[in-house]
């Protein structure tokens, strides 16, 4: 038995105490400072861009769209997204295990934990003070609960997790649907600034050498101050324009860099344009209706959603039922008064909230309003995707029909630009008219690839709008080569989809 009379230092706690509660009430906000936010951009670049392959030659397609994949910050975001609800699943997973719990301490005070009793006839003392448990003592517990209910009711938790996890993927096709189609928009712009960008500059300095001629005759009054000024107004009307021209062809890289998650400002290149073919599709509209509706993101995570709502309502009904526990411990004492120090014990308790029976009509209400409002969001999902889809084709419709037309015309333009070419003089409306014939060409050219460009996209929204995927199921790796071969193969895939027939 022990026999020690260990003091706490009162003092010395009072003190402490006193010093945490100042210490709480001394905390004040504190705003970041220059070197740390400096850091922080700094650390965030080397962040943004770090770990990826070297742009190795000109860019294709299926390249861009492989970076685009690995390295767009968008769809890494939806990818760790992915990954956190994966780990929620996990978490939700372990809350069907029972609960173990591990307990250890240790108690001291200053004087014995006495008592007497007082007989409740006499009100008289009726033995006299004494104590059954050391100043002293360490304890230490290891316990098993089990509660039934709330293993139903974490099950339909974890089944709920599971759908969520199975949006989040589902979400991800989506951003990666539209990633490829800006991708393919981007590419293909970028491609008609690449081919235009050599062809700008010397049609700039041509006119920039007749305007400067055209200043040079004004001074020296060689032409009339009327017939001057308005040839220098043309003139500077063209030059006006194939700047504007010139600014456009500029931004469409760093479009393309962006997407793919370049560095701005970052030289590169891509593959240069073949024969600038229509994208063929012959897929009638009631099939790629049926197709959007089977395997668009929106319509599988609306069913998901719907799932998660009938588990709802199952967990809601599950919550009436009463609880059972079930208890499981060891446990261990150094009072050196008890005879036996451990000890293993065993329990079983029932528990029933009699309120939830009263309120099971408005459990069930609440529960079942959800899974309606659940299903009532798929129906208008399933008209907003058909409405899709017929916008889709009818903007691919007119996609085509506005790139036939401009390519028409830029062949027209081009054959004029050669005609006046060759009958220019050395007149300065000769030098004008050709001039003008250049820069018409010019945007012309831009205009084809533009409207190309958009065509490409056109056909990338009809691609996502009835939810093909640009990746097939599994990939051999993640590197951009395989990456790409995977791209290369769905969208030969899309090809015989869209186009079952193979006509053009």
């Amino acid at each position: 038995m022990s026999t020690s009379r260990p003091r706490l230092p009162a003092r010395t706690l009072l003190a402490t105490l006193a010093v945490a509660a100042v210490s709480g009430c001394a905390v004040q906000p504190q705003a970041l400072t220059a070197d740390e936010r400096q850091a922080s951009v700094a650390a965030d670049r080397l962040a943004m861009f770090a770990d990826q392959e070297p742009v190795q030659g000109p860019i294709t397609l299926q390249e861009a769209m492989a970076r685009a994949i690995k390295y767009n910050l968008d769809h890494r975001l939806k990818l760790m997204e992915e990954a956190v609800a994966r780990g929620q699943l996990d978490l939700s997973r372990i809350e069907l295990l029972p609960r173990v719990v591990a307990s250890a301490g240790y108690t001291a005070r200053d004087n014995e934990a006495a008592s007497s009793s007082r007989d409740v006839s006499t009100g008289q003392q009726s033995l006299v003070p004494s104590t059954s448990s050391d100043r002293e003592r360490r304890t230490a517990d290891l316990g098993l609960s089990w509660n039934v209910l709330d293993f139903g009711v974490s099950y339909y938790q974890a089944r709920q997790q599971a759908d969520r996890l199975l949006v989040a993927k589902e979400r991800r096709r989506k951003v990666l649907h539209l990633l490829m189609q800006q991708t393919r928009q981007a590419y293909w712009q970028a491609v008609g600034a690449q081919q235009l960008e050599a062809k700008i500059d010397p049609v700039l300095q041509q006119a920039q050498r007749a305007l400067d001629d055209a200043r040079k005759v004004e001074a020296e009054r060689l032409r009339s101050p009327l017939e001057a000024l308005t040839y220098q107004r043309q003139l500077l009307d063209i030059v006006r324009q194939l700047e504007a021209v010139r600014d456009e062809l500029q931004q469409a890289k760093p479009r393309l860099a962006s997407v793919m998650n370049l560095e701005p400002g970052r030289p590169f290149s891509v593959v240069p344009a073949g024969a600038l073919d229509v994208p063929p599709v012959s897929l009638g509209t009631d099939r790629m209706e049926e197709t959007a509706l089977l395997r668009r993101p929106e319509l599988v995570e609306a069913q998901y959603n719907e799932r998660i709502g009938v588990l709802e309502t199952r967990k809601a009904l599950a919550r009436l039922l009463p609880g059972v526990e079930l208890n499981l411990g060891g446990h261990y004492d150094s009072n050196s008064y008890l005879v036996n120090n451990q000890w293993w014990d065993a329990g079983l308790r029932v528990s029933w909230n009699l309120l939830n029976v009263f309120n099971a009509g408005t459990i069930r209400g609440a529960a079942q309003a959800q899974l309606d409002v659940a299903k009532q969001q798929r129906l208008a999902l399933n008209m907003a995707v058909l409405t899709q889809v017929h916008v889709a084709q009818l903007e691919y419709l007119a996609r085509v029909r506005q790139y036939r037309m401009t390519r028409e015309l830029d062949g027209v333009e081009q054959r004029i630009l050669q005609q006046t070419r060759n009958v220019a003089s050395a007149s300065a409306q000769g030098k004008l008219e050709e001039i003008r014939a250049a820069a018409a060409a010019m945007m012309s050219e831009l205009r084809m690839y533009q409207t190309y460009g958009a065509l490409q996209g056109a056909y990338g929204q009809m691609i996502a709008t009835i939810g093909l995927d640009p990746l097939p199921q599994s990939v051999a790796g993640s590197d951009l080569r395989t990456l790409g071969e995977a791209v290369d193969a769905s969208e030969q895939s899309w090809t015989r989809t869209v186009n079952p027939g193979g006509g053009t």
